[in-house]
């Protein structure tokens, strides 16, 4: 870089002593080589300036980038380790806002930090010392306006700073709004709070408004003051150097080379102007994020491996106590004991300190009195690094990222691998994966959601056993699975399908022809014409129209109804048009088109509001046999048709096992369709691999594809899967039915007998009594701990809180 500075510099002043040597000795004596020789030199000049700058301009971007990316990521894994409490008083987007726009600045600083001063002070020099030795008083006299800047510049940048102070805080305050708006959108939706979220940030941003107005004001001030003084230079050199041309003291080569070398001292004047606001720019943003995130982590992560706990962990509390920062206590002097592979619940009313006992003893918080003992050795000497692999938590509200099942699943695994440095190791064997979301009963989900799977047509192995599978699933379980399964069926009509899927009996191939295009298409509607299904299906539509808005009406919700109906939610004020224009006889091309794709896409089994006439069902069923043999005229190979012998590409591996699809609305239905497929997936030998399948099934923005239930069931399997020693649950089923918690306890009472020590903050009390030890918590305090009949014996807090009074 500093090799590449000199070289520009040089090449920036080159170009003026050539206009001075064109004019004074090509042009005034008439000498055509050096005319051309130093025009030569000058255009080279500008070239290698030219070229040197995108240099200096990649290097610099490199810097930058490099620096921000460095800095980005050590604030990232700095702010990771941070405690809980800063992160109940920090909004995400201010994070965010912090991480990617704040130190942004920085980064272009850090780039510009060497090669900008350097190359543009050096220029000036250059620049200086050239023209005192053109001219050394005309020199002086145009160079003094630069100190006269130098002077009003920062302190019109002072203020500017002040408004960048303002801006950056209002910033950060309406990203935090923002972001607390989004999070809790449900709640402001279902209460139409609107209007409430509407003002508290339109006043951030009336605020924002107001600092951006007055530091852009300052900002163009600060540019054209500097334009201003720097354009007083050819003033001074065309009133000062014109008298001293006229008394013969100057040539005129000398003065072109003034002119210009005033228009020269522009550009790297300005360069340093903006490095100056870069700078003063990012060093506020820089600051303010460095003193926002300017926080110690409240536990030590690494230390040295002699601390390790046992395998068999014991859990032993003594005085413990928990304060907050405004000086309330949470927890007081807290006791007990459990023996390794001991089982405690722990019970109390809401508020009564069980969660933050157990988030104490997960290392969440820093306890202000007392001591935990685990495995023999004191909490507060264990690092996290060595308590990851020995400790599973399940919290009430478990947090889901966004990623697959799997991913999911093995990230407390990946994680302790990647503590111990084998984070290169291979991963869990599937079957291992699988006991885990079986134990965790998730099994059937992830199965199911790997039955969903659309497979590409190179995986010949799974197609091949689908195809194998069809013949023997209809043979096995077509009787009893007939209430369940709408059988593809060359001769019936299809409820659970589309109009149009029961036209074509089959599927458009992958980019293939959709409703819309088909019914925009003349050929198809000529078809739909001879084959008399054309104006019924028109009819169709209109009804169909007619009665959703009937129906509709001026819902203030239409969604709650719309799933009844095939018009899209968004088309109804189109459709009101349509139906308005209808009645008064004046309906277009373009409306036909529409009703006809409202009544392609009708679907009796779910579309209720209107019934599907039988002549127009007859009617599809003749038009289904003449189908194949037009679209192979006007389309061919757009289309696939259903056959027991093919599998069809652009379906789900269920309906293509079915050769059919499940019949909505039919309750168990998909337990009894399960276990039947289970049966004959196992018989292929391709069980496993529809698991894999589900288990790349991706779960969404922090799993909102996902429900509570299955949330919370992935959240339990992916600690089966850790095999932690001491297991800490927080309400960890309260989202789970019935049948899904007594699973949940059974694994408790049985496979976690005895291996692994168990704490479980309980939100019901059925099925306590299968605990070792209760501990029930009240304000703070643990009043009463030990077995479920030793407390029902005592008749105390426990006995009161299971009974009543």
């Amino acid at each position: 870089m500093f090799f590449i500075v000199v070289l520009i510099v040089g090449a920036r002043v080159l170009p003026l002593e050539m206009q001075k040597r064109v004019i004074n000795d090509a042009i005034a004596l008439q000498n055509v080589e050096k005319l051309f020789l130093y025009c030569g030199i000058y255009l080279l000049s500008i070239t290698l300036a030219g070229a040197l700058k995108i240099a200096i301009n990649y290097i610099q971007s490199i810097i930058g980038e490099r620096v921000m990316f460095a800095m980005r990521q050590q604030l990232y894994e700095h702010i990771l380790t941070l405690p809980l409490s800063f992160f109940r008083k920090t909004q995400p987007g201010m994070v965010v806002s912090a991480l990617m726009s704040e130190l942004s600045a920085a980064g272009t600083f850090a780039g510009m930090a060497f090669a900008s001063p350097l190359t543009n002070i050096l220029s000036l020099l250059a620049f200086a010392i050239y023209l005192m030795w053109l001219h050394t008083s005309l020199a002086l006299l145009t160079l003094v306006i630069y100190p006269a800047v130098s002077f009003i510049l920062p302190f019109l940048q002072r203020k500017a700073n002040r408004a960048n102070k303002s801006r950056v805080d209002i910033t950060r305050s309406a990203s935090n709004q923002i972001a607390e708006s989004v999070s809790g959108i449900a709640e402001i939706q279902v209460h139409a709070a609107y209007q409430q979220e509407d003002k508290k940030f339109r006043y951030y941003n009336e605020k924002l408004k107001k600092v951006r107005i007055r530091w852009s004001l300052l900002k163009f001030g600060i540019k054209t003051t500097n334009n201003y003084f720097v354009s007083l230079g050819p003033f001074l050199v065309l009133l000062y150097g014109g008298y001293l041309i006229m008394h013969g003291q100057l040539g005129l080569g000398a003065m072109v080379a003034f002119l210009s070398a005033q228009e020269k001292l522009y550009d790297p004047w300005k360069e340093l102007i903006d490095f100056y606001q870069v700078y003063q720019d990012a060093s506020i943003r820089y600051k303010r994020t460095m003193e926002y995130f300017d926080h110690q982590p409240e536990f030590l992560l690494e230390a040295p491996p002699v601390e390790s706990i046992d395998d068999r962990a014991s859990v032993e509390v003594t005085g413990l106590s928990f304060q907050t920062e405004e000086g309330k206590y949470l927890l007081r002097d807290v006791s007990f004991r459990l023996k390794p592979g001991e089982h405690m619940a722990l019970v109390g009313f809401s508020g009564s300190g069980k969660s933050t006992l157990i988030q104490c003893i997960a290392k969440m918080y820093q306890y202000s009195k007392g001591t935990i003992m685990l495995g023999g050795k004191n909490l507060a000497d264990i690092s996290k690094n060595s308590l990851v692999e020995k400790m599973g938590y399940i919290s009430q509200r478990p947090f889901i990222f966004t990623g697959s099942v799997k991913d999911n699943l093995l990230y407390a695994d990946l994680a302790v691998r990647e503590v111990a440095g084998d984070e290169q190791l291979a991963e869990p064997e599937l079957d291992r994966m699988i006991l885990a979301l079986q134990q965790a009963g998730l099994y059937a989900d992830v199965m199911r959601f790997g039955l969903d799977t659309i497979v590409g047509s190179d995986q010949i192995d799974i197609i091949n056993a689908v195809i194998n599978i069809r013949p023997n699933f209809r043979k096995t379980f077509a009787v009893q699975l007939e209430p369940y399964v709408e059988f593809y069926k060359s001769t019936d009509y299809l409820y659970h399908s589309s109009l149009i899927g029961n036209i074509i009996f089959g599927v458009a191939v992958p980019n293939g022809l959709g409703v819309e295009q088909l019914s925009k298409h003349k050929d198809f509607t000529t078809f739909l014409k001879q084959t008399g299904l054309l104006e019924p299906l028109e009819s169709l539509g209109e009804r169909i129209i007619s009665e959703t808005l009937a129906l509709i009406g001026d819902l203030e919700d239409p969604d709650l109804l719309a799933e009844k109906s095939p018009i899209p939610t968004e088309s109804l004020e189109r459709t009101r048009k349509i139906l308005a224009r209808s009645k008064d006889k004046k309906i277009t091309e373009t409306d036909k088109n529409f009703l006809l794709t409202i009544a392609l896409e009708f679907t009796p089994a779910i579309h209720t509001m209107v019934g599907l006439p039988m002549a127009l069902r007859e009617s599809i069923l003749e038009g289904r046999k003449k189908f194949p043999a037009w679209a192979e005229e006007f389309f061919p190979g757009e289309f696939k048709f259903y056959n027991k012998d093919s599998y069809i590409h652009n379906q789900s591996l269920l309906n293509n096992i079915f050769m059919g699809k499940a019949k909505q609305g039919m309750p168990h239905a998909q337990e009894k369709i399960n276990k039947a497929i289970i049966q004959l997936l196992i018989e292929e030998d391709v069980l496993e691999y529809v698991v894999y399948l589900g288990m790349q099934f991706q779960v969404g923005s922090v799993g909102d594809r996902l429900s509570g239930g299955q949330k919370q069931k992935l959240a339990i399997a992916r600690v089966l899967l850790k095999n932690s020693s001491l297991v800490i649950m927080d309400e960890a089923t309260s989202a789970l039915d019935n049948a899904s918690q007594a699973r949940i306890q059974r694994l408790i009472d049985t496979r976690w007998r005895d291996k692994r020590t168990v704490i479980a903050v309980m939100h019901r009390l059925d099925g306590i009594d299968s605990f070792d030890k209760i501990g029930v918590m009240k304000a703070g305090r643990l009043l009463e701990v030990g077995s479920y009949q030793e407390l029902i014996d005592k008749k105390g807090v426990f006995h009161e809180l299971l009974f009543g009074r």
